[in-house]
């Protein structure tokens, strides 16, 4: 699968989780195209509820080759057109955009990791949609738990505990402009972003 379209099915993530049902139509028109495989069918099967069927789904398809993207798109037709003509959408919308044109970030400032400070700076500028831009940037629901926990009572906290472990995880991979793309996934304006890293 292309590096884009993984991207984007990470972007969207959350999106698909609450609008598809992942029943045997789906599945089996990826297994009939030769997308899955027979453990794969029977790995998304035994999860207890649609949407962790759902995300299951999408740790697998990345690993599927070239021809999962668009067959996955193909067997949201039969029962969720609205949600595949969305896809196709926001996809075409994705590639004639450029990040670096909707804020006036620099492309060295793009490319660096974020200091602490910066991170502090952009956690008190979230609000609720904080969870989704972690998610989105691969941190994890457990990490995420542990965040609010080990911060009861201060959002901020919980948040730039989040962007921290996820510059741990990220090692060098975890850019601003990584932060971006996730913001944007979450519609946060890129105007945060400038005021963080001006």
């Amino acid at each position: 699968m292309e590096p884009t379209h993984k991207d984007f099915l990470r972007t969207h993530r959350l999106f698909l989780s609450n609008q598809i049902l992942i029943d045997d139509t789906v599945v089996h028109y990826l297994y009939q195209e030769n997308i899955l495989t027979e453990s794969h069918v029977e790995e998304i099967q035994a999860q207890t509820t649609s949407k962790r069927r759902t995300l299951r789904l999408l740790d697998i398809l990345p690993t599927r080759g070239p021809h999962a993207f668009g067959t996955f798109l193909k067997s949201l037709e039969e029962e969720f057109l609205w949600v595949a003509e969305r896809l196709r959408q926001e996809l075409q919308a994705s590639t004639e955009r450029d990040p670096t044109e909707v804020c006036r970030i620099s492309e060295e400032t793009l490319r660096k990791v974020p200091s602490d400070q910066e991170l502090n700076r952009l956690s008190g500028r979230l609000g609720p949609e904080w969870e989704s831009v972690l998610l989105d940037l691969g941190v994890s629901a457990g990490q995420l738990f542990r965040c609010r926990a080990n911060h009861p009572h201060s959002l901020q906290s919980q948040v730039l505990a989040g962007l921290i472990a996820w510059r741990q995880s990220g090692g060098r991979g975890a850019t601003v402009q990584q932060l971006l793309q996730s913001l944007q996934a979450a519609q946060v304006h890129a105007s945060v972003l400038e005021e963080v890293f001006r």
